[in-house]
């Protein structure tokens, strides 16, 4: 209706390939503004709320299984604060390298709980012997291996810190398995 008719020549001559790739050129239209916007905008509240939560939790676990692969690993930027640092890793090894009593003292637990349900003389006087020895004697291993600990620590980082001790003591107390970060060195292996 509006607009130009087409010639003869122009009907008769071969359609203009388009489509055609040139190498270096964008070989699409450019998208007009209101589309491109369109396309960027989002609701600031969400309607369907399940969907949007069901999307959060997905993405909250991938995080969080990441975080822990990381930590399982020892991998400094997924290691909480108290974790953190040259020395702490280097406490962390020292205490991994050794053999602890500590460690053994929830599966010796786990061994008097048992005992208290005979109702002997001589099962009372072992789980008293047992529970008291343990503690006494793991106490005593972890105090040592902390003083052994601190001159490594102190002749290679300066001064320990205030919270060495007690990181140092309490990973003694851990079963190896259950450490977290997971031990980065075998038995006997001390850090140079």
């Amino acid at each position: 209706m509006f607009g130009r008719k087409k010639t003869l020549n122009e009907e008769l001559a071969p359609p203009v390939e388009q489509d055609s790739a040139r190498p270096g050129a964008k070989n699409r239209p450019t998208p007009k503004r209101r589309e491109q916007e369109a396309l960027n905008k989002r609701p600031l509240i969400v309607t369907d709320r399940k969907a949007a939560r069901s999307s959060d939790k997905a993405v909250r676990r991938e995080q969080m299984a990441k975080q822990r692969a990381g930590m399982m690993a020892g991998d400094e930027k997924f290691l909480p604060v108290r974790d953190k640092g040259p020395r702490r890793r280097f406490i962390r090894d020292t205490v991994d390298a050794r053999w602890n009593i500590g460690e053994f003292m929830l599966p010796v637990m786990l061994i008097v709980l048992l005992l208290s349900f005979v109702r002997a003389s001589w099962a009372l006087m072992a789980v008293f012997v047992l529970v008291y020895g343990l503690i006494l004697v793991a106490i005593i291993d972890a105090l040592l291996m902390w003083r052994r600990t601190r001159t490594k620590v102190e002749s290679r980082f300066g001064q320990a810190e205030k919270g060495d001790a007690w990181y140092a003591i309490m990973r003694a107390f851990q079963m190896r398995r259950t450490r977290m970060p997971k031990p980065q060195v075998a038995r006997g292996d001390h850090p140079a």
